[in-house]
């Protein structure tokens, strides 16, 4: 009788509180919707440990016009984003990509080259969210590549023979 009174307690208080909203202590005071929490990076990847400095939040709106292309980059610290309206394919420099439409949630990949594109009929806008260091670039622009063997320039190992330019 004891296990059947703790197992309908159980059951009623996984009927109170979800599994996404369960964690966040705001719950009871408002509908709270876990859009995405991992340490995984969209390509299966761990994200790398936090560097030292005085953190700092950036959030970036991009609307990225139909049939334009990113230049590749490389983004050093951890940041997430959610499309909010049109398409968007995400590129890694290894020739692995994502798809998105709006509603879609994103873990960029941090100090990986990568390029995303909007081959659809309507602007791409997403909503970028950037856990940086106070002065520093979220975002390093790859100028170019360099011939095999030459060093990069931008610290970031590189595969060497994709070609992605970005546009």
């Amino acid at each position: 009788m004891r296990r059947l009174v703790m197992l309908h307690v159980l059951a009623v208080f996984l009927m109170v509180f979800p599994a996404g909203v369960r964690a966040d202590p705001l719950a009871g005071h408002a509908k709270v919707e876990t859009l995405v929490k991992s340490p995984l990076m969209w390509n299966g990847d761990l994200l790398p440990h936090y560097a030292d400095g005085q953190p700092e939040i950036t959030i970036l709106r991009f609307e990225i016009p139909p049939g334009t292309s990113l230049p590749l980059h490389v983004h050093p610290y951890a940041n997430a984003g959610v499309l909010l309206s049109g398409e968007l394919v995400v590129h890694a420099e290894d020739g692995s990509s994502r798809h998105l439409k709006a509603g879609d949630t994103l873990i960029e990949l941090v100090n990986i080259r990568h390029y995303g594109s909007n081959d659809g009929a309507v602007p791409a806008v997403i909503l970028v969210f950037y856990a940086g260091i106070q002065g520093e670039s979220v975002t390093r622009i790859i100028a170019r590549e360099p011939p095999a063997g030459e060093p990069s320039g931008d610290g970031v190992p590189h595969g060497g023979g994709t070609g992605h330019s970005g546009s």
